[in-house]
């Protein structure tokens, strides 16, 4: 079929043509986005799950909501080689720049540029010559200590904001990247604006174990944020996922064609729209048959293995590729690190470093005490394929 009218998108992050699944997830977003920029009290929500579940594609829904509902959005992605400040500085000088222009918050805005400033220079921020010309407000948010600082900055945006009756949401891509300075930062942060009834809110992206790693960093966490789990599509949804654009199209795809491609897929929406790809384009007509999809089969893999999949293991070590192996080599997931331990023929104690230098990359996490299981789905499957 043409493929200029392909409808799916397997790129990473990219908008999916039905967004199956996650209306309620969406709704629970909207709501609280609406309560928070009335001056009601709502939860920031960090959105939980392995990597290709759709967690960016859910951040950018969000972003459109909050800026139908009168909110100013800023969008990061947590670097691993760069700081929260750095990131965060340009945003929080755009969001006040804007409010700035509005005539009821200027005076306010003009003050925490002044803030903003003095945030600059106590973590040695490189200035453009725009802001060298803005005098610092002594005493404020320039400590040097980033929970109080960065709290006191959300606190002068969130009053600008008010003063303009809007407010502000920040949304944060990969946000396990944070060092446990930062997250705790972030955290207090919130805490403060919960606290003033302020109209700032987080919405986050990250991998399954950051629940924790807020909960350590502040044991209050759980009491600002909401973590929806961000999984595979129950059947039904992933049904709609491949067959609603497809409808659209007026194309249509037999039962065991769509099987086919939820059992390969495992219902995980990155998936199902490398696979709704490719079997598009290996159907000549609609109905999209069996063939079809066996054909996609060969095709999709092929492009997994060397781009989605591969790009993944190439930051490893030839020791921590030797790891993952042997958890793969154990069958599906999750695996006990002992057991890891026992299939390369070490003391588990000794593997502690390469395990937590393979966590910190984001390729494994820990469900729970004494186990470990893969951040991207079917990677077992890839390194069992390869013979890696």
């Amino acid at each position: 079929m043409d493929p200029v009218r392909n409808p799916f998108s397997p790129g990473a992050g990219s908008r999916p043509p039905e967004l199956a699944g996650r209306e309620e997830v969406i709704k629970t977003a909207d709501m609280s986005l609406q309560r928070v920029v009335q001056g009601r009290g709502a939860q920031s929500q960090i959105f939980l799950g392995l990597r290709g579940t759709g967690k960016t594609v859910l951040l950018n829904e969000v972003m459109d909501l909050a800026e139908k509902a009168g909110y100013l959005t800023s969008f990061i992605e947590s670097p691993e080689n760069k700081s929260l400040t750095e990131m965060l500085y340009p945003q929080m000088r755009q969001v006040l720049r804007r409010l700035s222009s509005i005539e009821k918050a200027k005076y306010t805005a003009n003050g925490a540029l002044r803030a903003l400033r003095g945030f600059a220079s106590a973590f040695k921020i490189t200035l453009g010559e725009i802001e060298i010309g803005i005098e610092p407000e002594p005493g404020i948010a320039d400590s040097g200590n980033l929970e109080i600082d960065l709290a006191e900055m959300f606190e002068h945006i969130g009053r600008t904001a008010a003063a303009a009756g809007k407010g502000w949401a920040l949304l944060i891509d990969e946000v396990q990247y944070l060092n446990d300075d930062e997250l705790a930062a972030v955290i207090v942060a919130v805490h403060r604006m919960s606290q003033r009834s302020l109209p700032v809110m987080v919405f986050a992206g990250g991998l399954p174990q950051i629940a924790k790693l807020s909960g350590d960093a502040k044991s209050y966490a759980e009491r600002l944020f909401i973590y929806p789990e961000i999984g595979a599509l129950k059947p039904n949804a992933a049904r709609e996922a491949i067959e609603k654009p497809l409808r659209d199209e007026g194309v249509y795809i037999e039962d065991a064609a769509l099987e086919m491609i939820l059992t390969q897929t495992s219902g995980y929406p990155f998936f199902l729209q490398e696979w709704g790809h490719h079997a598009w384009n290996a159907a000549a007509s609609s109905p999209i048959t069996l063939d079809d999809v066996e054909a996609a089969n060969t095709k999709a893999l092929e492009r997994l293995d060397n781009g989605f999949f591969k790009v993944r293991l190439d930051r490893l070590t030839r020791a921590e590729v030797d790891y993952v192996h042997a958890m793969a080599s154990l069958g599906p997931g999750p695996y006990k690190v002992n057991d890891v331990a026992g299939a390369l023929g070490k003391d588990p104690k000794s593997l502690g470093p390469r395990r937590a230098s393979i966590i910190k990359k984001g390729m494994i996490y820990a469900p729970s005490y004494g186990d470990v299981a893969f951040t991207v789905p079917l990677f077992d499957d890839f390194l069992r394929r390869k013979g890696i």
